[in-house]
C-alpha cells in the first residue's frame, strides 16, 4: 500500500519525471500533470493527499491554481516548486495557503523530507466539523447557519463563518489576532495594524447572541487573543475536501 498519493504539477518533463521517480521509489503513488490547467483539474477531482505545484507554467500558473484550490479543497496540502528568482511569488504563495516550498534545483532527500513533514502536519490537523451543539445553539458549518433551540436561524457572513470554524477547530486554545489574520484572512501580520479581527469577532458574537448574559462562546483571553469554549456535543465527520 502506498504511503500517500501525490500529484506532481510541473511543465518541465525532466524535473517532473525525476520528482515522480524519487517519490515512487520511496513508496508514494504518483499522478502527473504537465501544465496548470491539467493540474487544477486533477487536483480538484482525483483522490490525492498532497500536491507538488510549480509556480511558472503554461495555460495556468501555480498561484492561480492554489488560490482556487484553497476554495475547493482547503485542507489539501500543497508544496510549491519554485525557481531561485521567485521570492515575491513564494511569499504570495504562502499567503494564499501553501504549506511549504522547495527551491529548484533541489535534491531528492530534501524534497522527500519536506513531503513527509507536510503530510505529518496534515494528519495532525483537527478534523473539520460538520455541526456542533452548545448552549442552546447548533452550528451547521456547511450551511454557515446557526440554529437556536427556540427555532431562530441566523446565516453567518462568509468571513465570520470562517473565523468561527477556525476557533472551533482549535477550541480550548487561545488564538492570537496575528494567527487569525494569517490563517483566515491570509494576510502577513508583520507590521500590520488593524482592528479587522476585533470587528469580525464583535459581529460574530452579535450573530451568535453571545452577549455576556449566559455562558460565553467566543472568549477573550487577556494578552493572548480569542478562544472558543471547549465543552460541546459535536459530530466530527471527515470533510471530503480534506481528502480524509
Amino acid at each position: 500500500m502506498a504511503l500517500a498519493r501525490v500529484l506532481v504539477v510541473e511543465d518541465d518533463a525532466a524535473i517532473r519525471r525525476g520528482v515522480s521517480d524519487a517519490l515512487e521509489m520511496s513508496g508514494y503513488a504518483v499522478l502527473q500533470a504537465s501544465d496548470g490547467r491539467e493540474g487544477f483539474e486533477t487536483a480538484s477531482s482525483a483522490e490525492i493527499d498532497l500536491v507538488l505545484l510549480d509556480i511558472s507554467m503554461p495555460k495556468r500558473d501555480g498561484l492561480s491554481v492554489l488560490e482556487e484550490l484553497r476554495l475547493l479543497r482547503p485542507g489539501l496540502p500543497v508544496i510549491f516548486l519554485t525557481a531561485r528568482g521567485e521570492a515575491e511569488d513564494k511569499v504570495r504563495g504562502l499567503r494564499l495557503g501553501a504549506d511549504d516550498y522547495v527551491v529548484k534545483p533541489f535534491n531528492a532527500a530534501e524534497l522527500l523530507a519536506r513531503v513527509e513533514a507536510v503530510l505529518r502536519r496534515s494528519a495532525e490537523r483537527p478534523k473539520r466539523l460538520e455541526r456542533l451543539s452548545l448552549h442552546g445553539r447548533t452550528f451547521d458549518f456547511a450551511r454557515r447557519e446557526v440554529v437556536f433551540d427556540d427555532g431562530r436561524r441566523v446565516v453567518l457572513a462568509q468571513r465570520e463563518a470562517e473565523v468561527l470554524e477556525f476557533l472551533v477547530s482549535n477550541r480550548g486554545r487561545a488564538i492570537s489576532r496575528d494567527e487569525l489574520l494569517q490563517r483566515v484572512w491570509c494576510i502577513d501580520p508583520r507590521g500590520t495594524h488593524t482592528r479587522t479581527v476585533d470587528m469580525a469577532i464583535a459581529r460574530l458574537r452579535e450573530q451568535l447572541g453571545d452577549d455576556g448574559t449566559g455562558p460565553g462562546l467566543v472568549l477573550t483571553v487577556r494578552g493572548k487573543g480569542y478562544m472558543f469554549a471547549a465543552a460541546a456535543s459535536e459530530a466530527a465527520l471527515p470533510n471530503p475536501a480534506d481528502g480524509s
